[in-house]
């Protein structure tokens, strides 16, 4: 079948790579404009670009996906299907122009977590499952009929990181399995049920100050659902620290954000059980061990960390 493909991030490369190692014909890639990323601010391809670029594909950047020229690319090229891999909202002008239709890959067990953070509200909010579903695009974004849907486990310690990068393959088999399932025909559409829809809306710098005062069993998810990035984080004598990983205890009497200093151990008190706070990254500094940060940094016994503001 001939593919667009249609993506941005890392997160988006196994899926293209997939497709051709099917050996669908990609008569176009479709990714965002240049950007300038790195410290030198250097104008640099997305990972799906580069990709592309690597395999001898033809690649548009367009900086609207309304403009008329645009479109007259899509159509002069003919494509049976649009592949969507974490990209931008496609308008209904451009997704009715393939013959078969235009399906995304989203990263929940559809209705769930519609929106722009699915893997990170999963884990935050304590899930044991998610996965990936494919699915007809429609103008309501996140609700077309879906094609396939396969489950993926979550850790008890599995951090956001970790899951995008299991999702990321179990999703490039996904969109596989999807477009031969549109070749022979063999699709039976399933409907979202509206109802059982619930949001993973796009997360902002606010949403991820830590609050000592929840349980230790939620914040263990919120650190986690935030790690690597953006970073849930806390303030101590007026530094922002970011925490990626701890542990549960069985300590208990430690008031909520309480810090306190064990050997090379470094425990935060919450609204429950103490939390074994294992990974830790200061501004402007590398991310360590808490081993290794306590031994840089001063803790007074008894300080507490802080419910740091959006802006520091």
């Amino acid at each position: 079948m001939r593919v667009i493909f249609m993506g941005t991030p890392e997160f988006a490369v196994p899926s293209l790579r997939a497709i051709l190692d099917a050996g669908h014909d990609v008569p176009l890639v479709v990714s965002t404009p240049d950007r300038e990323r790195g410290r030198g601010l250097k104008l640099s391809p997305s990972a799906v670009k580069a990709f592309a670029l690597e395999r001898g594909l033809d690649v548009a950047t367009p900086e609207s996906l309304k403009e008329e020229s645009f479109c007259d690319r899509i159509r002069s090229a003919e494509p049976d299907v649009i592949c969507v891999v974490a990209f931008r909202i496609l308008p209904e002008m451009v997704y009715t122009i393939p013959r078969l239709g235009s399906f995304n890959l989203h990263g929940s067990l559809l209705p769930k977590y519609r929106g722009a953070a699915p893997i990170n509200w999963a884990i935050i909010n304590g899930e044991r499952e998610t996965g990936v579903t494919t699915f007809f695009l429609r103008k309501r974004v996140d609700t077309g009929t879906i094609i396939l849907q396969r489950a993926i486990s979550i850790g008890p310690e599995m951090t956001a990181g970790e899951l995008h990068d299991v999702m990321m393959d179990v999703g490039a088999l996904a969109v596989r399995d999807t477009l031969a399932m549109i070749e022979r025909g063999a699709i039976v559409p399933l409907e979202q049920d509206d109802a059982e829809a619930t949001p993973a809306p796009k997360i902002f710098r606010e949403d991820c100050a830590i609050d000592w005062s929840r349980s230790a069993e939620r914040l263990h998810d919120f650190i986690r659902g935030l790690a690597p990035h953006p970073g849930a984080f806390t303030a101590y004598a007026g530094a922002t620290i970011k925490i990626y990983r701890c542990q549960r205890t069985d300590i208990s009497g430690i008031p909520p954000g309480r810090v306190e200093v064990r050997g090379e151990r470094l425990l935060a008190g919450t609204g429950t059980k103490a939390l074994d706070v294992l990974e830790v990254q200061q501004q402007g500094k590398r991310a360590m061990t808490a081993a290794e940060f306590v031994r840089g940094f001063r803790f007074d016994q008894g300080e507490r960390f802080e419910h740091a503001s959006p802006s520091a």
